[in-house]
């Protein structure tokens, strides 16, 4: 066993290396690998209700990212110990399945870093909800990755959003979120699983939200000038509207009266 575990670290660190090295050695990419221009987003798709039993649920496909959100509650939160007695709790649960990814196998069950994206993924969405009419009660999401390409955690939250509308919480508005890339001077919208690992691109993941024009999630991997920061943010409010109205669609194919022959 101990044998075992120590091959795996063995591979997991070599992954991060390769990760680390692609990075640290700049190649020449003067265009992107799937025909898209710098800006172009993936082909999305986007469903409601797509889980009966779920009190919401929502489908997000980006390009070969596919992320699938169930909501429960608001529900009584047990133990008692965790209930806050002035406002309900948001606690979600990110998963990506384990061949869903082109690399190794993702083993099943809790990882550090499932925690870390599932704490970023309440604190993206707890802007626009307000849950003090749920007091000592929880809602639950959870996202599951059947399919993956980069852009995991953003799929993730996009499709969270649309299952917490189909839920009939009360929301400001919608979250909308996607990946964005900058190599060599050049800023780029959604970056690929390719471009992640491969090219070694600085990836930028956003949440935003349109009606307060504001971010609810930045992070960065790698080292981006200040100028080209404001630029791709700027770029990136422009691409995640288009999100924006796959997710508005979405809502409205489901919620729309039924016409009147």
């Amino acid at each position: 066993m101990a044998i075992c575990a120590m091959a795996a670290a063995g591979r997991l660190r070599a992954v991060k290396v390769n990760k680390m090295a692609a990075k640290a050695v700049k190649q020449e990419y003067p265009k992107r690998h799937d025909g898209r221009g710098w800006e172009d987003l993936r082909k999305m798709e986007a469903k409601v209700g797509v889980i009966p039993r779920a009190d919401g649920s929502a489908m997000f496909r980006i390009g070969h990212t596919v992320a699938y959100a169930a909501v429960y509650g608001p529900r009584d939160l047990h133990p008692k110990f965790m209930q806050n007695p002035e406002t309900g709790i948001l606690r979600c649960r990110y998963n990506m399945m384990p061949f869903s990814g082109h690399g190794e196998r993702v083993r099943p069950g809790t990882s550090r870093r499932s925690q870390e994206i599932s704490m970023l993924m309440s604190k993206a969405l707890l802007p626009v909800l307000d849950l003090k009419e749920y007091p000592k009660s929880v809602v639950d999401v959870f996202v599951e990755l059947p399919e993956t390409d980069a852009g995991t955690r953003c799929a993730g939250i996009t499709a969270a959003a649309m299952a917490l509308a189909d839920a009939g919480l009360m929301m400001k508005d919608m979250v909308t979120s996607l990946s964005m890339g900058h190599y060599n001077g050049k800023i780029m919208a959604d970056i690929d699983g390719y471009e992640d690992c491969d090219v070694g691109i600085s990836d930028i993941p956003i949440a935003y939200i349109p009606t307060l024009d504001k971010f609810s999630l930045l992070q960065l991997d790698g080292e981006v000038p200040k100028e080209d920061l404001l630029k791709l943010l700027t770029l990136a409010k422009k691409k995640a509207m288009d999100i924006y109205k796959v997710q508005q669609q979405a809502l409205k194919d489901k919620f729309a009266e039924p016409k009147v022959k």
